[in-house]
């Protein structure tokens, strides 16, 4: 019996038992209460309210405009749907990095007023007084190191991170400043397969890779692009297991078709 089909909800406890048993976690983005109770229904182990809204459903460039409001909005929705799947929420840009204080009412806003499990930060060493005091109030936090996109004005790319050493050895630190201060997991974003595998081995919470490479103890991807919503996005990491965007073209201009033909509705679908 795998951890997976054995859980009635899936816990930081339950990623935990993955982790030790070499059972893969999968991790999906989420925004709302239709796609998230497919989702769960499905069976996926972790569900993310990722910031990344602030792009695939506001049409932002990047994911620092979204607030603090509208991310408990979107969680909020999510929750209502969620029966069996761990609901991972991230703190948007300018709700923690400055003051730790702010970034503890933050992470309780959440929890308090979406009913989410965990908080999501991005960064290391430099947010660690933020992470610590979430902690402290019992609040369980995720990590996220790599290519973080809060931080994308300071890169000024979105290419992979640490191929450098310098920048390697900092995420390895920071992975294990993270895993110390008591986060349950990490996500690590765009950075070499090989660095992963390393990191991964390393510590004892579980890691999820996006564009990471198959040694990390888990997956995610954003729902937008795992199901061809979105066309134009074709990084090297992604796979596509649904074309929505042609599917639903067609259906809309079959649709438009049939009510300027006037074959819809038709006599059996009228009162």
């Amino acid at each position: 019996m795998s951890v997976h089909t054995d859980v009635k909800k899936v816990t930081t406890n339950t990623l935990q038992k993955m982790k030790q048993t070499g059972e893969k976690i999968s991790m999906i983005t989420a925004y709302d209460y239709s796609f998230a109770r497919i989702f769960d229904a499905a069976g996926i182990d972790v569900i993310l309210v990722g910031d990344s809204a602030s792009n695939v459903m506001a049409g932002h460039e990047t994911t620092l405009p979204i607030t603090l409001d509208q991310m408990i909005y979107h969680a909020s929705s999510v929750l209502r749907a969620v029966n069996r799947s761990f609901v991972v929420v991230d703190l948007p840009f300018g709700s923690y990095q400055s003051n730790s204080k702010e970034a503890l009412a933050s992470a309780i806003r959440i929890m308090k007023e979406t009913g989410a499990h965990a908080v999501k930060l991005e960064g290391g060493e430099e947010i660690l007084e933020s992470v610590k005091r979430i902690l402290a109030a019992g609040v369980p936090v995720m990590g996220h190191l790599g290519l973080t996109p809060q931080s994308i004005y300071k890169f000024g790319t979105y290419t992979v991170r640490a191929k450098e050493e310098a920048e390697a050895e900092k995420l390895k630190k920071d992975a294990h400043i993270l895993e110390d201060a008591g986060c349950f997991g990490l996500v690590l974003e765009k950075i070499p397969a090989l660095l992963a595998k390393e990191v991964s081995e390393s510590l004892h919470i579980p890691t999820i890779g996006i564009g990471a490479g198959k040694h990390c103890d888990g997956q995610v991807l954003v729902m937008h692009d795992l199901l061809g919503i979105n066309t134009e996005f074709k990084p090297r990491f992604l796979r596509r297991y649904l074309d929505i965007h042609e599917q639903t073209t067609a259906a809309i201009q079959q649709y438009i078709h049939d009510v300027k033909s006037r074959s819809f509705p038709n006599e059996q679908e009228q009162y």
